[in-house]
């Protein structure tokens, strides 16, 4: 078929209008299943929940809010869910969130994607909160797929595909990692790396992946050597390897080991200096170090300010994957408020407390997205 003409003899171009589909797989969610597709729903085309094995009323919730809800049986593979769910849709993007997640600011660029060529995949910033609720952790995640990309990987699973990878303005929220909900996935994730491990015995990815569950529930000599082995071969711009980097020093800390961690920093300095998290987990580091040698401290407590001062003069750095949100800014601040007052410099500390709260209420500062 011919193009059509413009009457004026040129010819036209047609307007794409792709269809856009949330598609998730769930399993006991019913906490707050209905508030991620209420995030999702005006924005998508069809919402498509498959349901690996609920106990509670997940499927209910989610066909009152207007999901379709499909079936399946589990087999201990993620990525074995995540196909099954996308071979049930025929969209041409698909919009891959987690039950614990929801759809926070930029939904702009999903209408954008109406007219764009289904030819890269997408990755949104999820922002984590974590520990007791105060504190977030931004990752570009790849979450907009178009149709034909598939998953691999038992845990952890990660798209299979070759194709270009562009950062959108879409902002997700996900509270699965506060300590109220981690409790629920305890030992399911070990079992299933530990699986994944013995295929795929060379995948660093894998025995991070694995350090990380472990360092999470206060297993630090478990997790040093995975993280060690993971660190040896990974990637030198792998996406989680600045991550992996922070997690060795804070886990290295806490075994004590502080010479070691300081060797670590050494030798990956020159890759960071534009990251706060690194400085600021150095300062961290260095100031338990004097703590636990207090011979030290002399020494040690100028490089504890200079790493809190550096890591200010940075600044936030949300285009960076696995921030916190803080370490450029509030958190650097208390700290060095409480450093000062701990030397009984009590007007500095009292500047450093002010800058603090001014920081803290500062906005949120989000990495520019690319598409």
């Amino acid at each position: 078929m011919g193009r059509a003409q413009h009457r004026s003899g040129r010819p036209t171009i047609p307007t794409m209008s792709n269809r856009l589909a949330l598609v998730m797989i769930v399993r006991d969610e019913a906490r707050c299943i209905e508030r991620c597709l209420a995030s999702a729903r005006p924005w998508v085309d069809t919402m498509l929940v498959l349901d690996t094995g609920s106990r509670d009323d997940t499927v209910a919730r989610a066909q009152r809010a207007g999901a379709q809800v499909h079936h399946f049986g589990w087999i201990d593979d993620f990525a074995a869910a995540r196909n099954a769910a996308l071979d049930l849709c025929d969209a041409d993007w698909r919009l891959v969130l987690d039950a614990d997640e929801w759809i926070d600011s930029g939904v702009e660029c999903l209408g954008g994607l109406r007219s764009m060529a289904a030819d890269f995949i997408g990755q949104v910033c999820v922002s984590s909160q974590f520990g007791r609720g105060g504190d977030e952790s931004p990752s570009w995640l790849p979450r907009v797929l178009p149709r034909g990309v598939r998953y691999s990987g038992r845990i952890h699973e990660q798209p299979d595909a070759s194709v270009p990878r562009r950062r959108l303005a879409l902002v997700v929220g996900h509270d699965g990692y506060l300590d109220e909900h981690l409790h629920a996935k305890a030992g399911r994730n070990e079992r299933l790396l530990r699986r994944e491990l013995v295929e795929n015995p060379q995948d660093p990815y894998v025995r991070y992946q694995l350090g990380k569950d472990l360092e999470l529930r206060g297993r630090f000599d478990a997790a040093v050597p995975l993280y060690e082995q993971a660190h040896v071969h990974v990637e030198l711009h792998a996406a989680w390897r600045h991550d992996l980097v922070l997690r060795l020093i804070f886990s290295l800390k806490k075994l004590g080991r502080h010479a070691q961690a300081m060797l670590l920093v050494e030798r990956e300095l020159p890759h960071w200096p534009h990251s706060p998290d690194f400085f600021f987990t150095l300062g961290d580091l260095l100031l338990d170090w004097a703590a636990s040698e207090p011979a030290r401290g002399a020494a040690l407590l100028p490089m504890i300010e200079s790493s809190w001062l550096q890591a200010l003069a940075i600044g936030e750095s949300a285009a960076l994957n696995d921030t916190v949100r803080g370490r450029g800014s509030y958190l650097a601040a208390h700290n060095l408020a409480v450093l000062h007052a701990s030397l009984g410099h009590e007007a500095q500390a009292l500047s450093w407390r002010e800058r603090e709260r001014v920081l803290r209420h500062a906005r949120p500062v989000r990495a520019p997205a690319t598409a």
